[in-house]
């Protein structure tokens, strides 16, 4: 896939659609990942519902919905001008003319105040985590930083939003501690392994190395190879620090990490793809086998979650053996 340069950006005007669709309301399926957040707070052992959690959740969601829609807008912005050159978002609301980067500016602001205002009414830590959700936007968009334009960091500061996601749920079911932060650094490398697969389809797909270093400036870094080993990095660290949490805190979920894998090999073989379905997340439904992976992994989370195996205490009791010596 190449981007002729002689391609003319479609005339358009200002409307009220263009300025809704930069909010990326389609993208709010990916709040899903809030959801495990909300679950692990929940299994602390016993069985009681705290009080007032569904409407803490029902708010929060909200809350979370509006700070990334706020992201979203100053991303579609502050990309028009790459976006220009590619073949497809070049056709996106802001490049074609079709939102006042004004009024767009406003909108940014605007949402990130009510994301935050509805984001009070569920607890202080919540609202501290949507703001910083926020501003890790601000750090992956905005100059001097734009992490985005950065090799390595683009993926490690835009997949951040996945365990501060899982902390906002966390913080939902009225927990007020902190995470275990095991759990919410194999998130965080789980979602870095889900973005380099993004990267990795996205510059394979352009197969111009100019043009992909015009659309994205970490591309001029990157190659297949170099992504590829990325990917098998991210894989690694979030097994290992899952493992740590589960070791600590769940045993039980060590019965979940065949399912575990085989949604990341399902994911990471839609890669090789032409048009990869990996290059926008919100689409990735479509993807039979992936989605019954996904559901039959999530169910099978679920129930570990909150039901005790004591035999696996013993099975994997440490041992105390020690390595010899020469």
């Amino acid at each position: 896939m190449t981007a002729s340069p002689d391609l003319a950006t479609p005339a358009a005007r200002p409307t009220i659609r263009g300025h809704i669709a930069i909010m990326r309301i389609d993208h709010w399926v990916k709040q899903v990942f809030v959801l495990p957040g909300i679950l692990a707070a929940l299994s602390d052992g016993t069985s009681d519902i705290p009080s007032g959690v569904v409407v803490r959740v029902v708010v929060g969601m909200a809350s979370v919905c509006l700070i990334c829609s706020s992201n979203y807008v100053i991303n579609e912005v502050l990309d028009a001008p790459s976006d220009r050159v590619h073949p497809v978002k070049r056709h996106r609301p802001v490049p074609s003319g079709k939102v006042n980067v004004k009024l767009a500016y406003v909108q940014w602001i605007a949402l990130m105040v009510a994301g935050a205002g509805l984001g009070m009414l569920v607890n202080r830590p919540f609202v501290i985590t949507v703001v910083v959700l926020w501003v890790m936007g601000c750090v992956y968009n905005i100059r001097p930083v734009r992490s985005k334009d950065l090799p390595y960091l683009d993926v490690l500061s835009e997949s951040i939003n996945n365990p501060l996601r899982m902390l906002a749920g966390w913080y939902m079911a009225g927990t007020v501690a902190f995470a275990p932060t095991s759990l919410l650094v194999s998130y965080w490398m789980i979602g870095c392994y889900f973005m380099a697969i993004k990267r990795y389809a996205e510059y394979r797909d352009i197969d111009d190395p100019a043009v992909a270093a015009a659309y994205r400036k970490s591309f001029s870094y990157y190659s297949l190879e170099r992504l590829l080993v990325s990917i098998i990095f991210y894989a690694s660290a979030a097994m290992l620090f899952l493992g740590a949490f589960i070791m600590r805190y769940r045993l039980e979920l060590i019965l979940a990490f065949p399912l575990i894998a085989l949604v990341m090999a399902v994911y990471l073989s839609l890669a090789f793809e032409p048009e990869s379905a990996v290059i926008n997340p919100e689409k990735l439904y479509r993807e039979r086998t992936l989605m019954v992976a996904v559901v039959v992994c999530a169910a099978v989370t679920a129930v570990l979650m909150f039901v005790d195996i004591t035999a696996l205490d013993t099975i994997f009791k440490p041992t105390g053996l020690k390595l010899r010596t020469a």
